[in-house]
């Protein structure tokens, strides 16, 4: 994990005049590709991707494809990760931000589903049929 706050970075990348001095010296502090982050929280969490796999219902070569970087998953489906991760509400949050999507909004109907569900402890399918029942579309998780 990054040693520097993005305050920290923000401050010094503001004050260095040399653009290139700051990257060399912050090299350490950049953002890994998202599927390196996500083997990491594999680890932290104790899981494999046959258990992701299989909690979305998928099959085990679309988590592998994501997790070896050879796809980026959408926002809904990094969604769909972080609930068969387990996630918590902050770790789902700081994945969407570090997926490059928007974080869950509680204006927005279908996240105010998500983020009950996933303060609710529901599973992944718990979850997909919750959006169904209260009348939002259901995490879609292969093409």
């Amino acid at each position: 994990m990054s040693e520097k706050t993005t305050d920290e970075l923000f401050n010094e990348l503001k004050s260095d005049p040399d653009i290139e001095n700051f990257i060399a010296v912050n090299q350490a502090e950049f953002s890994k590709p998202l599927y390196k982050y996500l083997s990491e929280i594999l680890v932290e969490k104790n899981l494999t991707r046959k258990q992701i796999a299989f909690e979305m219902n998928v099959d085990p070569s679309y988590i592998h494809h994501i997790f070896s970087g050879k796809k980026n998953p959408s926002r809904e489906r990094l969604l769909a990760i972080a609930r068969a991760m387990n996630l918590n509400l902050e770790e789902t949050q700081y994945l969407l931000r570090y997926g490059g999507y928007g974080i869950l909004y509680p204006r927005n109907p279908f996240d105010s589903v998500v983020i009950s569900a996933i303060e609710h402890e529901l599973t992944f399918k718990e979850m997909n049929e919750f959006l169904k029942q209260l009348g939002e579309l259901p995490i879609v998780t292969a093409d």
